[in-house]
């Protein structure tokens, strides 16, 4: 008997060394991956502390301590960009965050098929599009002169709109481009979470004589609330982070007092104006300020819903 109990577990263990190498295998490339881009580079973050000098090295350079910290807190020009950041990273939220969701209902509401599939398809197509074809789509259709939306808008009477020129325009248009475009693919998370309510609720709630706007309140937002909570903890973090990409594309010299946004900043002054200091302890402050938002709307989110990242 002690033979053959002392038995099982070898074979056990055997068994498990040889199915884990499968899973290593899986996650090596994305490990290997997140090592090299993701944590090696964090080391120049010392840069931000030191007046660098490609010369010297990162380490050879003068140590500054706080030097760029304080003069990107003080500067006019800084603190024009970090308004301008906020302002569109809160813009971005109040209009982004909640647009998927209610798409997401509303497909999920669809009843026919063919009509629901090509209801998702449509939405989901821009999301493959690239910011630069996105920008260039539409610099073509709002320009002053040739603009399609120009064209209409003086074959109705009125005078055409310096879309891209009028600084006042900016931010709107950056937004509800990027409504048109992740709208539709943000919403699938969404979508996924609603194909997990329980169909007993509904039943339920239909036999207690629930409207079509009753059950979705009552009981596809509660069901979903969790995922709800934790991309809204995700899209606060990212008030102050947005990308550079398609802020630089849209941008000229018109909108410039609205559109300097800290991605931006750090670009022209670290690349183009070679002050690699100043530039990483811009890019720091944003890192830190997104991770103090983050662990923050956690904790927020943790004492109201008892929903949070960890």
């Amino acid at each position: 008997m002690s033979r053959k109990t002392g038995a099982v577990p070898a074979r056990k263990k055997s068994k498990m060394k040889t199915s884990n190498w499968q899973f290593w295998a899986i996650i090596a490339l994305p490990v290997i991956y997140a090592i090299v881009f993701a944590y090696i580079p964090m080391g120049g973050i010392v840069i931000a502390f030191k007046d660098y000098s490609i010369r010297k090295g990162i380490f050879g350079s003068d140590w500054v301590g706080l030097k760029y910290f304080k003069q990107f807190l003080t500067s006019t020009s800084s603190v024009t960009v970090i308004k301008n950041t906020v302002i569109l990273g809160i813009y971005t939220l109040v209009v982004n965050f909640p647009i998927p969701i209610l798409l997401a209902i509303g497909i999920n509401e669809i009843r026919n098929k063919t009509y629901k599939k090509t209801i998702q398809m449509i939405t989901y197509a821009p999301y493959f599009i690239s910011v630069v074809v996105l920008v260039g789509m539409m610099m073509q259709m709002m320009d002053l002169r040739s603009g399609v939306i120009n064209m209409i808008l003086q074959k109705l009477g009125m005078n055409p709109i310096n879309f891209f020129g009028d600084a006042g325009l900016f931010r709107s248009l950056y937004v509800w481009s990027g409504v048109w475009q992740t709208a539709g693919y943000s919403s699938i998370i969404y979508i996924a979470a609603l194909s997990g309510v329980s169909p007993e609720l509904q039943e339920a709630a239909i036999v207690d004589g629930a409207t079509r706007i009753q059950r979705i309140i009552h009981v596809d937002i509660p069901c979903i609330l969790p995922t709800i909570v934790i991309m809204l903890i995700f899209s606060c973090s990212n008030i102050v982070n947005i990308g550079m990409d398609k802020i630089y594309l849209m941008q000229n010299s018109l909108n410039t007092s609205v559109s300097e946004v800290i991605s931006t900043f750090v670009y022209k002054v670290g690349v183009v104006n070679s002050n690699f200091g100043f530039s990483t302890a811009a890019g720091l402050f944003q890192s830190v300020v997104s991770f103090v938002l983050l662990v923050a709307v956690n904790q927020i989110c943790k004492k109201l819903t008892e929903t949070g990242l960890w």
